[in-house]
């Protein structure tokens, strides 16, 4: 299914640098068995060590000159991790983008519940770190997720997961502050797919693959599934992914409005950190604003939300970036945000 020839990524050539993990049948490990995962290779993913520099388009207002695009470096995290590969660049502040890899190469990335839990961890660490404006999630070439880890759920029993409320800590994900932006090449199904709709954004590889395919396994989703699906792709789209666990490929996503924008594979990760680059850019106390308010559009009525979006656009009177953004637009110069 997945015969593309996928060249390497600047950004996904700094993780291969200092090593390549071989990847052998999903069947390996513990993963999602068919019909969830098709029978393919894991990609090849490093462990950090290496920098590469790749080219971000420089952030200046219309009546500002143009800037030569800054080089960004990636840089990896000393941070000891299971699971996940951490790594920071920006062309500003070298901290302010966070890179989070899925790092389960053999089983194509299955969220298994310790991966979830050191993922909300990373999370909540980056959100709280004053350096860090945006967030990127992604996985491999092969795969973003390709769902829940069936083998580790397989044997519960009713009374376990409820009494445990088994993966309620997947929605801890959506309550970061900070965008996220999911870059997703590959299989995104079942809990990949859910785990990529708890991010802001969504840049899609053309070889990627949305589902919803629990139904296959007599079970349904738990994770936004019908939730989140369906006030992003509407009723009758959700019910056919929810009923058949049919793939939707990259440009279907597109149209439906599950994905932002559609990018060659070797370009997704790069596309989704230069955006994140861009969103640093700005005043991190309004970039969370701006988040909290649209996702608010998803929670109340229409003039609850305009009443929320209305006294948190006057908040911003009561900031130093607020006068400095207006007062540079008016003087024609680029704004320098101090984050206050």
């Amino acid at each position: 299914m997945l015969s593309h020839a996928a060249r390497s990524s600047p950004a996904l050539a700094a993780l291969r640098a200092s090593a390549r993990v071989s990847a052998r049948a999903a069947a390996a490990s513990s993963t999602l068995p068919s019909p969830l995962v098709a029978s393919a290779p894991a990609q090849f993913v490093a462990r950090g060590g290496a920098r590469r520099a790749f080219s971000a388009s420089p952030i200046a207002s219309s009546a500002a000159p143009k800037e030569a695009p800054a080089p960004l470096t990636l840089t990896p995290s000393s941070k000891t991790l299971e699971y996940l590969i951490l790594s920071r660049t920006g062309s500003t502040n070298p901290r302010s983008v966070a890179l989070v890899q899925l790092n389960r190469p053999k089983a194509l990335n299955a969220l298994c519940d310790p991966l979830m839990a050191e993922l909300n961890v990373v999370l909540k660490e980056l959100d709280a770190d004053p350096d860090v404006k945006a967030i990127v999630l992604t996985g491999s070439e092969k795969a973003f997720a390709a769902g829940a880890d069936i083998k580790e759920m397989q044997a519960f029993s009713y009374d376990q997961v409820i009494n445990r409320n088994f993966i309620a800590n997947w929605a801890d994900i959506a309550k970061i502050r900070k965008p996220v932006i999911a870059a997703v090449n590959g299989f995104a199904l079942g809990g990949g797919c859910e785990l990529a709709m708890t991010c802001d954004i969504i840049y899609a590889g053309e070889n990627a693959k949305f589902a919803q395919p629990e139904i296959k396994l007599g079970t349904i989703a738990g994770a936004g599934g019908t939730q989140r699906l369906t006030r992003v792709v509407g009723k009758s789209k959700s019910m056919e992914m929810n009923l058949t666990g049919d793939f939707v490929g990259a440009k279907e996503a597109e149209q439906a409005g599950l994905v932002s924008k559609v990018f060659p594979v070797d370009k997704t990760l790069d596309e989704a950190l230069k955006l994140a680059d861009k969103i640093a850019q700005m005043s991190l106390p309004v970039i969370i604003l701006a988040k909290e308010a649209v996702n608010k559009a998803y929670e109340t009525t229409l003039t609850t939300g305009l009443d929320f979006e209305r006294r948190s656009f006057h908040s911003t009177f009561g900031l130093a970036d607020r006068t400095e953004g207006m007062t540079a637009f008016v003087n024609k110069r680029v704004a320098k945000f101090e984050d206050k």
